[in-house]
């Protein structure tokens, strides 16, 4: 089948990849110039390694990645006040584990597709025209085109999702925080983070900086605040500014070097919930049909899951998207919404609303070293209960 991808993020090329090996046809539609690259630093574990693994890409992600030790939260005078190892972590999720940059985790699954599936940068899907033996696709800036299904990889903010599937107000769950992350070059003074093995964290109530020394010489910095509203007419910098201007620690500093960025990644904390995630000939996944959101830490790994369990799914139909989808859907969505859940509850980890919330978040972390059965109370919903059929796919 031609199957029109809408997004060449890690969901898309993830689909691309197991489609192609399947023996179809799939064309990736990205709105970028280019391939996107940059992104935050993600833990990327579990059941989505293990299919990266299938996909022949481990020894590219462990190249990339970063032997990060411990997670150490900063008081004001950059002295340490907790530390989680992150040992503690992996003995409660095994050996499947790495710490890298979402877009090199990103690049490494693009680069199995880009020499065998075509990617049309700089454009858009723009009208999808659904009939009994296929799809019509209209595009902002190339001729229109044919298909036999729709898939929208497109994230949070899904082009597809809007256009078949209706507004995003109706789908979406506001968790009442933004986000923003940045690589910055040559940042001073680094209190406390000269090498790569501790992610550091600053948090005053209701807002928090993480900042991650990478290598040659750039530092990476992952900023998270409560915004109850969500929406007003302030840029994303001013934002920062309005935000973090007082918190102390090295918060002015890092944001005169943010000033200087270019490409800085903001946007709302939100979830994705729907009904329904296919309509007759198209399917969203990932973000696009059921965002756990940012700070529910495996939304890469659940990207690359579902693209597998898609073309493992489309396969075993045998041509039949509706039951293809129908399956797809009744594996995925108990485990998505699980995800969801828990992501909620992690919520008060990275915005913490008061000082009192600071101080026992602190005490957890360094129970959680000392007590497996306490780190379990907080890590549980790592864990993946999803049984992911072996589709045995090329």
């Amino acid at each position: 089948m031609r199957i029109a991808i809408s997004g060449a993020g890690v969901a898309g090329a993830a689909l691309a990849h197991w489609l192609h090996r399947t023996g179809h046809a799939p064309t990736l539609i990205e709105r970028a110039p280019a391939f996107r690259t940059g992104g935050y630093m993600i833990d990327f574990w579990g059941i989505g390694y293990r299919v990266a693994r299938k996909m022949g890409i481990e020894p590219a992600i462990r190249d990339a990645g970063y032997d990060v030790q411990s997670v150490r939260t900063l008081g004001p005078d950059g002295s340490t006040q907790a530390e989680l190892r992150v040992d503690v972590f992996r003995r409660m999720i095994g050996n499947d584990f790495v710490s890298l940059p979402r877009g090199d985790l990103a690049a490494a699954i693009y680069r199995t597709v880009e020499d065998d599936v075509p990617t049309v940068f700089s454009d858009s899907i723009t009208g999808i025209d659904q009939r009994p033996d296929g799809v019509r696709v209209t595009f902002e800036n190339t001729p229109a085109d044919d298909f036999d299904l729709v898939i929208g990889a497109d994230g949070l903010h899904s082009n597809v999702r809007g256009l078949v599937f209706g507004p995003e107000e109706r789908f979406e769950h506001y968790l009442g925080c933004k986000v923003a992350a940045c690589v910055v070059d040559g940042y001073r003074p680094r209190t406390g983070a000269t090498t790569s093995d501790a992610y550091l964290t600053y948090s005053i109530p209701g807002r928090q900086i993480g900042q991650f020394t990478l290598r040659g010489d750039r530092t990476m910095f992952l900023f998270v605040f409560r915004d109850e509203h969500g929406h007003h007419d302030m840029t994303p910098k001013e934002q920062l500014h309005n935000q973090f201007d007082d918190a102390g620690w090295e918060c002015r500093e890092i944001l005169t070097a943010v000033d200087a960025v270019d490409d800085l990644y903001f946007d709302v904390v939100s979830q994705i919930r729907m009904d329904h995630w296919s309509q007759d000939r198209v399917l969203l996944i990932g973000d696009a049909a059921g965002c756990i959101s940012l700070l529910g830490g495996e939304g890469t790994g659940l990207a690359i899951t579902e693209a597998y369990a898609l073309a493992g799914e489309l396969a075993g139909a045998e041509g039949d998207h509706r039951r293809a989808f129908a399956s797809y859907e009744a594996l995925l969505r108990p485990f998505i919404e699980g995800k969801q859940a828990g992501a909620e509850r992690m919520l008060g980890f990275f915005a913490t609303r008061t000082r009192f919330g600071l101080w026992f978040r602190n005490v957890a972390l360094r129970a959680m070293n000392l007590s497996r059965p306490v780190a379990g109370l907080f890590t549980g919903s790592v864990r993946d209960d999803l049984d992911l059929p072996d589709y045995r796919i090329g």
